[in-house]
């Protein structure tokens, strides 16, 4: 299990727009938020990326960086590059279980007759500091409830004027 203050697992990945995402060379002014979401298959994945992909302006205006990760394969990738309006959020694709797994993801396989890929992450949400560790993380073994975008933004904002300390450190 991550815990807030530790240095989070490698990110480096293929992204849909022909380039790397590597997390290790991000330098963002306050964070990085990771949102990995379940792939082309979830419906609520989608309302939730769609969301991100409007506020994205607001998470970049206070010095945040974000990325959408997800295990699915390239081709399903693309499909929710093209068909889903996440705007220009960067999506990386391609993630393998060990490094969903090192992330504390909820791993499932596919149910029978559905258009789930085999295995696949469930929804998780970390916001990293620029040196690399762990800020907040939100991970969930089901597809809804997610954290509320708004809520996320008001808190960072607390948080970078407020110097509020990482929370939840005590072993």
């Amino acid at each position: 299990m991550l815990r807030p203050g530790q240095k989070v697992p490698a990110l480096d990945l293929p992204l849909t727009i022909d380039a790397q995402y590597d997390l290790a060379k991000q330098s963002p002014e306050n964070f990085t938020l990771a949102v990995f979401y379940r792939g082309r298959h979830c419906p609520i994945c989608k309302g939730y990326l769609e969301e991100l992909g409007g506020k994205l302006g607001e998470f970049t205006e206070r010095g945040i960086n974000v990325v959408a990760v997800s295990m699915d394969a390239k081709d399903r990738a693309m499909v929710v590059d093209k068909e889903w309006e996440t705007g220009d959020v960067p999506l990386a694709y391609d993630m393998s279980e060990e490094n969903a797994r090192e992330w504390g993801l909820y791993i499932s396989q596919k149910r029978p007759d559905s258009d789930e890929p085999d295995v696949f992450s469930e929804p998780g949400l970390f916001v990293i500091r620029p040196d690399g560790e762990l800020y907040f993380a939100s991970v969930q073994n089901a597809p809804f409830t997610r954290p509320p975008l708004d809520q996320l933004l008001q808190g960072l904002d607390y948080v970078m004027n407020n110097d509020y300390p990482t929370r939840g450190t005590l072993t």
